[in-house]
């Protein structure tokens, strides 16, 4: 093999397995699991941690913010993934988030919360990438499928800890949140040969096409930055809510439970309707059954509003695994980088718009929030009939 065929196989997108190793995604998405989970317990106790520290919940979307932006980094750490390969960025994504988090118990003040939450984003902005391509080559052939039972992993952990958390500060305060870190650190060290290898891309390869990619690209963003908006605005807000009605934290926290757990369904479901009838059906009718579910569950009470909010995860999840695979696509020579895009830069941006949902709730109250939260999931739905209805693996490539 001459020299110039060797670059030009390295150029060439990763080759993919033909069988799906269950096994191995099973593992990856337990670090999934750790690392969300660690990431995203803090709606959960914000409550708790506003009142420790002495601050008003007008604040709750800019220390969310705080928290989130940093996953806008996931373009760079899935840009150096392509160019490093391995698996070290999985790794330290779950080691760092899980004790970053720790420190949100022994902040004293304000001032040392805000940037433990940008470390805490940070670390969680390297798994993703990384993550999200090893998911993609264990897949093998079913690629919809498996890159939501990947998913699975994050989803539960976003739904569980923040429960988790809440009893941890109820039962014990806020300073034993450092329990928490205890399985990613132990796991991290146990799934370290288990983990998928990224190969390196070649840099001599021919270079991003940005101009080519512009057009799918932005129209990706737009439509995960308004569906990101949706998920952290519920996450965030619906908590507050619940306080200022007078619940305890835990009951608050469960409302996160439910709408994430629950949307595990939509996870796996969306991959595996997507795989049958194409994407554009799914991304078009999961955000507007997304909407007019949030309007019911604005206009219900009781059990039926309990029902009401995990049929509401079930819908916003369904087009996640979607976004993911539409960037990896838009970006076939390099899916950590159209990974991150689609995952951690569009999160980024919703992380900007929820200090705009703060603003909002501060001068409107928090309920007007979430009809900020439907008219964003009606115009991700306008956004998504200017996706190809099936898969095209070819987008964007040479």
């Amino acid at each position: 093999m001459t020299a110039s065929a060797s670059v030009t196989d390295r150029s060439a997108p990763p080759t993919l397995l033909k069988t799906p190793q269950y096994g191995r995604l099973a593992g990856l998405s337990w670090l999934h699991f750790l690392n969300d989970g660690s990431a995203n317990y803090l709606p959960g106790i914000l409550p708790a941690v506003l009142l420790a520290l002495h601050q008003s919940t007008a604040l709750a979307g800019t220390v969310m913010s705080a928290l989130m932006i940093g996953q806008a980094f996931q373009v760079v750490s899935g840009w150096l993934a392509d160019r490093i390969g391995g698996r070290l960025f999985i790794l330290a994504g779950v080691f760092g988030s899980s004790l970053a988090a720790a420190m949100i118990g022994f902040a004293p003040s304000l001032g040392w919360l805000i940037p433990a939450l940008v470390v805490l984003g940070f670390s969680n902005s390297l798994f993703h990438p990384q993550a999200l391509a090893g998911a993609h080559k264990l897949s093998g052939d079913r690629p919809g499928f498996g890159m939501s039972l990947f998913l699975i992993g994050g989803e539960v952990g976003r739904g569980l800890w923040p429960l988790i958390a809440s009893v941890v500060v109820v039962l014990w305060g806020l300073h034993y949140l450092w329990l928490l870190a205890i399985p990613g650190v132990l796991s991290v060290l146990l799934l370290w040969n288990q983990l998928p290898l990224q190969n390196p891309r070649h840099p001599d390869v021919k270079p991003i096409a940005w101009r080519r990619h512009l057009a799918p690209m932005s129209l990706l963003v737009a439509f995960s930055l308004l569906r990101s908006l949706a998920i952290f605005g519920l996450v965030t807000f619906l908590p507050i809510i619940w306080s200022s009605r007078g619940h305890d934290l835990t009951q608050g926290a469960a409302l996160i439970t439910v709408l994430l757990v629950v949307g595990i369904v939509g996870n796996v479901g969306g991959g595996h309707l997507a795989d049958r009838v194409g994407r554009r059906p799914v991304l078009l009718g999961s955000s507007l059954l997304g909407a007019l579910l949030l309007v019911a569950f604005m206009f219900s009470g009781g059990l039926v509003q309990w029902l009401v909010l995990g049929l509401l995860g079930i819908a916003l999840f369904a087009s996640l695994p979607l976004g993911i695979l539409i960037g990896q696509d838009i970006f076939p020579e390099n899916r950590s980088l159209g990974s991150g895009i689609a995952l951690g830069f569009s999160n980024g941006l919703a992380a900007v718009a929820l200090s705009g949902l703060g603003l909002v709730s501060a001068l409107h109250g928090p309920e007007t929030v979430l009809w900020v939260l439907v008219g964003a999931l009606i115009f991700s739905g306008l956004l998504s009939l200017g996706f190809p209805r099936q898969a095209h693996t070819a987008v964007g490539g040479h």
